[in-house]
């Protein structure tokens, strides 16, 4: 199981561009849409919205693709 995340968390994950960091504005634990399409999510498995430091762009990854950063 992937490592659980929280609100104000700060993380990165890689992307196109290259390695990105942001904080954690939204956990969600049920399907949700985002972006036009329905993201797939439960207790065991959630998906986090976070939004980049740098562009400020709103991205949502599962707990895997992330990486706590300290600070």
């Amino acid at each position: 199981m992937a490592r659980r995340y929280e609100v104000g968390d700060h993380v990165s994950w890689n992307s196109e561009a290259g390695r990105v960091r942001g904080r954690i504005m939204k956990v969600h634990t049920a399907d949700f849409e985002f972006m036009g399409r329905t993201r797939r999510a439960d207790d065991d498995e959630p998906q986090y919205e976070i939004k980049s430091d740098k562009t400020g762009h709103v991205a949502a990854h599962k707990g895997s693709a992330l990486t706590l950063l300290k600070g």
